[in-house]
């Protein structure tokens, strides 16, 4: 088994007034849109969010092809870290691809890439530049869940410090392109980018 976890618990603050995962991007919700490519290559989905959040969502993903499992923050704005830790404590499969709500151009066909490269190890994370791709990225859930949560604990918020306890692929540039695009990795973040996006997906 697979899962999918999105991570949608940020406060989209540079987007507005209005939740980005819902918002509605060429007549879908953005985070529908992320489910669904998800949906290609995966068994279950988790939804890591805030408790005011769920209704919104659970109502945007209702006629999905998955009965997603809320993962709820149990402190709101920890971080991406802790949205990462507190999603992989909720899903059931071994492994499961880890994804911002804000990439509605994932590829599917790059995260069946990289349940194949992180297979047998705790984790394939990409790296297109100098940054590592931690929102979209696949972990084994349990090692990378603990290892989150010591770093957490101990005060950390750079998700490096848990990858570097974990026996990890880098997946670069060169492997990426072979396989995908970057577009994969696009998000948006705000209005301006939002338009460009919905544009885009009307054209498709």
């Amino acid at each position: 088994m697979r899962a999918g976890l999105i991570i949608a618990g940020g406060r989209s603050t540079r987007f507005g007034d209005r939740d980005k995962a819902v918002a509605e991007l060429a007549g879908t919700p953005m985070i529908r849109r992320v489910a669904d490519r998800l949906a290609a290559v995966v068994d279950e989905l988790v939804i890591n969010c805030r408790g005011d959040q769920v209704d919104d969502i659970d109502a945007a993903l209702s006629t999905g092809a998955f009965d997603p499992t809320f993962a709820v923050d149990r402190r709101s704005d920890e971080g991406p870290m802790a949205g990462i830790a507190r999603g992989l404590e909720a899903v059931t499969a071994e492994y499961a691809a880890a994804v911002a709500c804000d990439m509605p151009f994932v590829d599917p066909r790059f995260i069946d890439h990289l349940f194949e490269r992180a297979a047998g190890r705790d984790a394939a994370v990409p790296r297109p530049e100098e940054w590592y791709q931690t929102t979209q990225a696949v972990f084994r859930a349990e090692p990378m869940a603990a290892a989150c949560r010591r770093a957490l604990d101990a005060g950390e918020r750079r998700i490096v410090v848990p990858l570097s306890e974990l026996d990890t692929v880098v997946v670069d540039r060169e492997e990426i392109e072979r396989v995908s695009s970057l577009d994969t990795f696009e998000n948006v973040n705000t209005r301006e980018e939002f338009e460009a996006a919905d544009e885009r997906l009307r054209a498709q």
